[in-house]
């Protein structure tokens, strides 16, 4: 008998994408699954589309929720759903979607150590494949092993929530599943998870994450939140993974490298959200920048860029594309859409 996965799909307006999402879904080469597709009151066709195929597939089943909720409260609200026959649970964003043997390969894996409680693979994101540093031996780690290599050099195997696919009972164990109120909610739970499991690994390109439409994640992206995030995880796990003197080294590292970016940042004007993020994240583990440490860091950026003109002409190259990436090409692609 096959194990039984539940795929999970929160939605919220994806319209454009949610369709091509299920049909990676149903393609796919693994066929023992339900798909559970929660609605969080779309204004567009996102629900209309979803019940089109759940008509069609009775392993589909469509949830509304009552009310509007939060990002996490309503991929909570998702996980809930998994039925009781689950044994994975694979979540899909609905802007993204799965490589046909996403499923099979990942549940494969996983049957081959019932102490595997996370699985990972390369992740397609736009153009790049992500999630890349483990040896090809490296199949199945210890959960406490890969963590402190994450954390020591600097890596990152979880990808998206679309990337991992989870044992069932941890989901069920852990109410609610993403903590609410966190910035990087889903990098946090498989740090605390793998305390107690290990992790699987999958050395193929399983997953798609869209890069080029709004999100959560593409504003990390352009806000570099990577840097933030990973001075939250060394706060919250640095101990937990690390004896003291790896942590101070880490830290003292990182979080010299953070306030250098801030730094830059206070030069090369940002805007309003862009701090909002950064100082919100950083009260989440209520950090407080230094005064003496970010202008001493101020003060090496100003040196660097007399001393290093390019360097400089490439920081303003950068300036401007983020502000085509914030206010021009939104502003083009709308005109675009409206001439067609």
């Amino acid at each position: 008998m096959h194990a039984h996965v539940s795929v999970v799909t929160p939605v919220y307006n994806t319209e454009p994408y949610l369709e091509e999402c299920i049909l990676s879904v149903l393609n796919q080469t693994y066929q023992a699954f339900e798909y559970i597709i929660v609605d969080n009151c779309s204004t567009d066709n996102s629900l209309a589309i979803a019940e089109r195929y759940a008509a069609a597939d009775s392993r589909i089943r469509v949830v509304r929720n009552r009310q509007f909720l939060s990002q996490v409260q309503n991929y909570n609200a998702a996980l809930a759903q998994i039925g009781a026959q689950s044994t994975y649970c694979k979540i899909v964003q609905a802007d993204d979607w799965l490589f046909t043997r996403c499923l099979e390969e990942m549940v494969g894996l996983a049957e081959s150590d019932p102490s595997i409680g996370i699985v990972s693979s390369y992740r397609l994101a736009g153009r790049q494949v992500k999630e890349v540093g483990l040896p090809l031996s490296a199949r199945v780690v210890e959960g406490k092993a890969l963590c402190r290599t994450q954390l020591v050099d600097e890596y990152h195997f979880f990808g998206s929530p679309s990337t991992v696919l989870f044992r069932s009972s941890i989901v069920r164990s852990r109410v609610p599943f993403y903590q609410e109120g966190r910035l990087h909610e889903d990098t946090e739970a498989c740090y605390s998870i793998l305390e107690a499991w290990k992790f699987g690994f999958v050395h193929q390109v399983l997953s798609f994450t869209r890069v080029d439409n709004e999100s959560m994640m593409s504003k990390a992206r352009r806000f570099n939140g990577h840097l933030l995030d990973r001075l939250i995880i060394l706060d919250q796990f640095g101990r937990v993974y690390l004896n003291e003197a790896e942590f101070q080294a880490c830290w003292r590292r990182h979080e010299k490298k953070y306030l250098r970016f801030l730094a830059e940042a206070a030069l090369w004007p940002r805007g309003t959200e862009f701090w909002k993020y950064h100082v919100g994240g950083m009260a989440t583990i209520d950090y407080r920048v230094s005064r003496a440490k970010m202008l001493g860091q101020i003060a090496l950026v100003v040196l660097d860029i007399l001393l290093n003109p390019k360097r400089t002409l490439g920081l303003a190259v950068a300036a401007l594309r983020r502000r085509w990436d914030a206010r021009i090409r939104p502003m083009a692609q709308s005109r675009h859409e409206n001439a067609r």
